[in-house]
C-alpha cells in the first residue's frame, strides 16, 4: 500500500511541472484507515508545499494519518513556512518520505519529525529512485552548483554520428523526441564545431512549448552572423556554474563528439540519451572523441522510439 500511496504522490507532483521554477515539483497524499482524505502538490514559487496543500484538504481527518510526501518536508522558512511544524502541528502519525532534502540549508525534515514522535520512513530500491529521478535537475542544482547535464547522440549500429548519404542519422520519431527533450530542458548546448558544420537553430519545434529554452555555443568564436545562439567561451565548469547561477538546472549537450568527451573528462555529464539507428556508416567519427579511461554507466535502460532504439544510462545516479 505504502508504494500505491506514494506514486500517486508523484503523479500528483507532476501537476506542478512548468510552474514551480525554481523550486522542485512535489505532491503529498493524506491516508487514514487506507483511504485517501486530502492530496495537494507543489503549485508555484511562492505557494504552500505539497504538504500545507495536502493537509489544507484533510482538515481534522489528517489526525492520526499517514502523509505520503515525494520529498522530505522542510525545515526552513522561506516564502512559507516550515512543512515540517506544519505536519507536527495538524497531528499526523506517520510520514513516508520519497527522499530526503539534498539543499544543504533545508534539509533535517525527518529528524524534526522524529523528535516530535511521529514516525518517519523512507522507500528503498525503485519507489526511492523513482522519486529521486523526478527531480534529479534540481538535485544536482543544489549540490553541485551547476546544471544537470543530459548528453544525447544518435548514432549508426556501427557508431558513427553521421550518414554519408543523409542528413539525419536518427528516425523521425526520435528526431521529434529530441524536440521534447528541448522543450523540457532550461538549455540546450553544442560546440563550435557543430555550429560551424550546421549552424543549428537548438529551438524546440512541433511541440508544446511554455518557454523556449537558451541556446549556447561552447568554444571559441565568432559565431556566424545570422546565429542566434549565445557564446560561452570560457572554462566548462566555470561556465555551467554561472548558468547554474543564473537559475539554468537542466543542459541538454547535443555536441559533438570532442565537446562531449570534454564534458565526460571533467566529469559534468549525469545521463546518457543514445538513439541507435538500425544502419551502418562504415566511416565517419564515432561518438566521442579524445576520452581518457573508461565510464561506467547505472540504471540502463533501453526502448523503442520508432524504427530506433533509444538508451538510457546515467553517470551520476540521482
Amino acid at each position: 500500500m505504502d508504494a500505491e500511496f506514494l506514486e500517486h504522490a508523484a503523479e500528483l507532483a507532476e501537476r506542478g511541472r512548468g510552474t514551480t521554477h525554481p523550486n522542485p515539483v512535489v505532491g503529498a497524499v493524506v491516508v487514514a484507515a487506507g483511504a485517501v482524505v486530502g492530496e495537494g502538490w507543489h503549485e508555484r514559487k511562492g505557494g504552500p508545499h505539497a504538504e500545507v496543500n495536502a493537509l489544507a484538504a484533510a482538515g481534522k481527518r489528517a489526525r492520526g494519518a499517514t502523509v505520503y510526501v515525494t520529498l522530505e518536508p522542510c525545515t526552513h522558512h522561506g516564502d512559507t513556512p516550515p512543512c515540517a511544524d506544519a505536519l507536527i502541528e495538524a497531528g499526523v502519525a506517520r510520514v513516508v518520505a520519497g527522499q530526503t532534502d539534498p539543499h544543504p540549508g533545508h534539509g533535517g525534515g525527518l529528524a524534526r519529525l522524529r523528535e516530535a514522535g511521529v514516525a518517519v520512513e523512507l522507500p528503498e530500491g525503485e519507489l526511492g529512485f523513482r522519486c529521486r529521478q523526478q527531480i534529479e535537475e534540481w538535485r544536482i542544482w543544489v549540490t553541485e552548483r551547476r546544471p544537470f547535464v543530459t548528453y544525447k547522440v544518435a548514432v549508426t549500429l556501427d557508431g558513427r554520428v553521421a550518414m554519408p548519404d543523409s542528413r539525419w542519422v536518427s528516425g523521425e520519431d526520435s528526431r521529434r523526441l529530441v524536440h521534447v527533450l528541448r522543450a523540457a530542458s532550461d538549455a540546450v548546448a553544442v560546440g563550435m564545431g557543430t555550429v560551424r558544420w550546421e549552424n543549428p537553430r537548438l529551438d524546440a519545434r512541433g511541440v508544446p512549448v511554455v518557454c523556449q529554452p537558451r541556446r549556447l555555443a561552447f568554444g571559441q568564436g565568432p559565431l556566424p552572423d545570422d546565429s542566434e545562439l549565445e557564446l560561452r567561451s570560457g572554462p566548462l565548469r566555470e561556465e555551467l556554474e554561472a548558468l547554474a547561477a543564473d537559475g539554468v538546472q537542466s543542459l541538454l549537450l547535443e555536441g559533438g563528439p570532442t565537446l562531449a568527451a570534454a564534458f565526460l573528462e571533467q566529469n559534468l555529464v549525469d545521463k546518457l540519451l543514445m538513439f541507435v539507428a538500425p544502419k551502418l556508416s562504415g566511416e565517419g567519427s564515432g561518438m566521442l572523441a579524445g576520452l581518457h579511461g573508461p565510464i561506467r554507466l547505472t540504471r540502463l535502460d533501453a526502448r523503442s522510439v520508432g524504427d530506433d532504439v533509444l538508451i538510457q544510462g546515467y553517470v551520476h545516479e540521482p
